[in-house]
């Protein structure tokens, strides 16, 4: 029997053109999106980017009559605001094309080698130490009663390195102050408190001293605020707001206060998020173990050497320099003040009298 479909198998050059039956791109990507298993805030990324980049063009037309050289042209007549965007919306589409590959509709996918846009290094901008000490010095000097939950929140978070959405969503029974770990196992995003991590594993993070005094802090603002009247009077959680509720729902909550402490302070502005890249610069400044910095942060040692190799270097080269000074600098003659010193160190305590 000779079916549209094998008609124009045999006569590829003729005008007629049946209709197809594959499904269109706007039916099958509602379809799509409506069947993945994301959270909100991924879900409400990839419909913007659906209906901004792609629906306008392609959304009654059928998914095999779509073709890489058409994604080509159309990609070369956005206007991108940036190559993040392009790089994103690109790769938006390649995933959604690869479940219709996956689902047997077709055979390749026609975004499958469209090149993504490089992107630059994301500069790394963390605090000094000094800056850090000087934020929060300055948080509980001018946040008192139940504000000072904030400069908890900070003083944790500089010396934690967690995300601020692992913060947030940090509850007293995953605290052990005795054992000095926090067990990292779910995060705030959109609002919503979710039981998963951004990386999908659960990690325990060690409690060095000054986040257990911001523990400890912590529990003297949740004592102060048991006795206040308001709704959530118990909260489980660590650092709630001051406000009635239960935890922190935004950003904007904890960034005004750390907005006014960098004014206060004199210190150039810079995310809030930049505390967890101070933690990980003073780490790796302090010598310590790649693989144990990465495991604290909830990284790969692969993302964390390549984000936060100048660290790691900054104190080697330090130590190639002092060999250069030990091989070139003159010895210069002892002097007599020098001899005596030498001779009372061999000889015996400094401040014992020799017997001659």
């Amino acid at each position: 029997m000779l079916t549209d479909a094998k008609y124009a198998e045999l006569f590829p050059s003729t005008s007629y053109n049946p209709e197809s039956q594959c499904p269109l791109f706007g039916e099958y990507a509602q379809l799509w999106l409506n069947g993945r298993k994301i959270v909100k805030g991924t879900r409400r990324n990839y419909r913007a980017s659906l209906n901004r980049f792609w629906m306008p063009a392609l959304a009654t037309k059928p998914l095999d009559k779509i073709t890489t050289f058409e994604l080509r042209k159309l990609i070369g007549s956005t206007e991108w605001v940036s190559p993040s965007q392009e790089r994103t919306a690109i790769q938006h589409l390649r995933t959604m094309f690869a479940s219709v590959v996956a689902d047997g509709i077709l055979s390749r996918n026609p975004a499958g080698s469209l090149e993504l846009p490089k992107l630059g290094k994301k500069v790394i901008d963390p605090f000094e130490r000094e800056e850090a000490d000087q934020i929060i010095e300055w948080m509980y000097a001018n946040l008192t009663g139940s504000l000072g939950i904030y400069a908890c929140y900070f003083e944790f978070a500089f010396y934690t390195g967690m995300r601020p959405g692992e913060i947030i969503a940090l509850r007293w029974d995953e605290v052990d102050t005795r054992s000095k770990v926090a067990r990292v196992c779910r995060i705030m995003a959109d609002g919503e408190i979710h039981e998963r991590t951004k990386t999908g594993v659960h990690r325990d993070v060690l409690l060095n001293a000054r986040a257990l005094h911001a523990l400890d802090k912590a529990r003297e603002v949740a004592t102060l605020r048991a006795k206040q009247r308001r709704q959530f009077p118990d909260s489980p959680y660590i650092f709630p707001p001051t406000k009635n509720f239960e935890f922190i729902q935004q950003a904007s909550v904890t960034d005004k206060h750390f907005r006014a402490a960098l004014v206060a302070c004199g210190i150039r502005r810079r995310p809030q998020y930049n505390c967890r890249h101070t933690y990980a610069s003073m780490c790796l400044t302090a010598g310590m173990k790649p693989g144990f910095v990465a495991n604290q942060l909830g990284h790969s040692v692969q993302m964390l050497l390549s984000r936060y190799a100048r660290w790691m270097e900054s104190r080697a080269d330090w130590d190639e320099l002092a060999k250069l000074d030990t091989k070139t600098a003159p010895e210069a003659a002892p002097t007599t003040e020098q001899n005596a010193s030498a001779e009372v160190r061999v000889l015996g305590p400094i401040g014992t009298k020799l017997v001659q």
